[in-house]
């Protein structure tokens, strides 16, 4: 059975700003991201299949919110914007990748390419 798990990368934000306004040159022929590149051939050698990822831009571009209760979740809401005093690590991006085999999901958790940790969880099904 195939079963779907997503990789969360946490480690320091980054200047994702930076490298959106970089400007390309036109005799490299490199990936944005060569480590990204690699793991995700070695996810295809390994036999399994990656069906979403994306880098998330750097956590100026977002926050955290505590829903208020009841009718008021908005109303009441607690927002806070990044980067966040009660961590040095945030989620910079995830990948969520098919396998057939629990071992195979455990040893591309370790191959995920990090300055950080990464979290590794199996998909609930839904529907």
């Amino acid at each position: 059975m195939t079963d779907t798990y997503v990789y969360l990368i946490r480690e320091a934000d980054w200047d994702s700003d930076g490298v959106l306004n970089a400007t390309p040159t036109a005799e490299s022929d490199e990936p944005m991201f060569p480590e990204h590149a690699a793991f995700q051939k070695a996810v295809a050698d390994l036999g399994a299949r990656i069906v979403g990822a994306s880098a998330l831009q750097n956590t100026s571009h977002g926050g955290t919110v505590k829903p208020g209760k009841g009718d008021r979740k908005v109303e009441d809401a607690v927002w806070t914007d990044g980067p966040f005093a009660d961590t040095t690590e945030v989620i910079t991006g995830y990948y969520a990748v098919e396998v057939d085999d629990p071992e195979v999901a455990r040893k591309l958790a370790a191959m995920v390419p990090s300055g950080g940790l990464v979290e590794w969880r199996k998909v609930f099904p839904i529907g």
